[in-house]
């Protein structure tokens, strides 16, 4: 029979940009766990003959090697333990749908791995298997605010230097020893924005090409808010100095952490409730400018895809831009101010996995390379930590391991800056080096942004 040559013929790989759909997390479906297991062997038999993605995480050597070793070598022979051992690897970085996997949408073979691994663990979730440490440990609104009165009690006690109350602490948690845990700051960063003093000393600079140009409301997140404000404090001393008078907001977490948990009912909470508060900023023409990654992440890509019908939801995506994207915007269209000088002794930029998956380009590199006479290394690879995952006893090793490669290329180049658009990968990254040769990683993690107020002298 002769062939239609209007027919479509396969194709081996899809060159068109991937894209995601909506997750229905509220059809039953969604949580059966039969459907579920039929869906991941499809996907599994797609992923074992092709393997593009096995250096990405453990995930998928996990995956590989249990087929290999069955009796069969088949997708068929695989127990639920080692279904369970592959998600469990999963960071949720997002990078084998990104950037290695040829089968993502629109591709007829629909591949979204990251999602399939978000769906077992929203079955494990619904069915009230996630461990009490871990819903505790999620809870970053509660916890910054129950720690805020007695920061300096709960630094200490965390310091994996005070082994007797820490030692207790990863008991209770299921955390490593070695694993570093985010400082508590007393005042938050809402409340430092709001000082008087400090105010006034982030006078809004008249000159600057951009001043008036730009409605800007700085979304805290609850790691800037809470544990790191300088980080947010730095960007208040860059956008001052471009003439942008932003405004500090934070109604609640973006959702991450519990995401990581598959708890999509408290993501979708937090969503509404955030949305819904920026939206008459939004409307007002602000953009909202995150300052940690995954949370733009949030914001601007899976809120969207778990709430595809919530108005506020798509405005606040659609204004929502990550802290270097937009000052590189600034820099491109209005230009920035004046007054940046070297920063002595280099920098190494690590860029974490959901500043890749915004799709946005190296733009923390691009807006580094602006800093005159000084030394970038950029490392674009996963540094293994994945938020609350790399902390766990189970999974630090592991974590350590997949990291090793920018670990060894921050230790080889010995700039003296280490920084991350990831805070939490940075303190990963330290360690990392630690873990190679004891005590050469700098003292400090670094943000981009303050790297640039240090060029900027503020």
């Amino acid at each position: 029979m002769p062939s239609d040559k209007n027919a479509t013929a396969p194709k081996e790989g899809s060159l068109d940009a991937p894209t995601r759909h909506p997750i229905p997390w509220q059809d039953d479906e969604f949580h059966d766990e039969e459907a579920f297991d039929k869906e991941f062997r499809r996907v599994a038999d797609i992923c074992h003959s092709c393997r593009r993605c096995f250096n990405l995480c453990d995930s998928f050597p996990t995956l590989f090697d249990r087929i290999d070793e069955s009796e069969n070598e088949e997708v068929a022979d695989l127990t639920k333990k080692d279904i369970k051992d592959t998600v469990d690897g999963c960071t949720l970085c997002d990078m084998c749908f990104m950037t290695k996997c040829p089968y993502v949408p629109p591709h007829e073979f629909n591949v979204d791995f990251p999602h399939l691994m978000l769906r077992y663990r929203a079955i494990e979730h619904r069915k009230g298997e996630t461990k009490f440490a871990d819903t505790q440990l999620v809870k970053t609104d509660r916890n910054g605010e129950l720690a805020r009165p007695v920061a300096g009690v709960v630094n200490w006690a965390t310091n994996k230097k005070n082994k007797t109350v820490r030692t207790l602490i990863n008991n209770l948690g299921d955390i490593h020893p070695e694993a570093e845990l985010p400082k508590f700051n007393t005042r938050t960063l809402k409340q430092r924005a709001q000082n008087k003093r400090k105010k006034a000393l982030r006078e809004i600079a008249r000159d600057a090409p951009a001043y008036g140009k730009r409605k800007l409301a700085v979304y805290a997140t609850c790691f800037s808010n809470y544990n790191k404000p300088e980080i947010g404090e730095a960007a208040l001393g860059v956008l001052a100095k471009n003439g942008i008078d932003a405004e500090v907001v934070y109604p609640a977490c973006c959702g991450m952490p519990e995401l990581e948990q598959g708890n999509l009912d408290k993501v979708a909470e937090n969503a509404r409730k955030v949305a819904k508060e920026l939206r008459p900023l939004v409307d007002d023409g602000y953009t909202i400018m995150g300052l940690v990654p995954s949370c733009s992440l949030m914001l601007k890509f899976e809120w969207p895809l778990i709430l595809p019908d919530n108005d506020d939801v798509l405005a606040l995506s659609r204004a929502t831009m990550d802290f270097d994207e937009f000052l590189v915007d600034v820099s491109k269209n209005e230009g920035l101010a004046e007054g940046l000088k070297p920063v002595k002794g280099g920098v190494t930029l690590h860029l974490s996995c959901h500043s890749r998956a915004q799709n946005i380009g190296q733009k923390s590199t691009e807006l580094l390379k602006l800093i005159p006479n000084t030394e970038l290394t950029v490392i674009e690879r996963c540094s293994g930590h994945g938020g609350t995952w790399g902390i766990k006893k189970e999974n630090h090793a592991t974590a350590i391991k997949v990291g090793k490669p920018v670990a060894r290329k921050a230790l080889d180049v010995h700039n003296a800056f280490v920084v991350s658009t990831c805070p939490l990968a940075c303190d990963h990254i330290r360690t990392g080096i630690d873990d190679l040769e004891e005590g050469a990683a700098p003292a400090t993690s670094w943000h981009p942004i303050e790297i640039l107020a240090k060029a900027y002298g503020v």
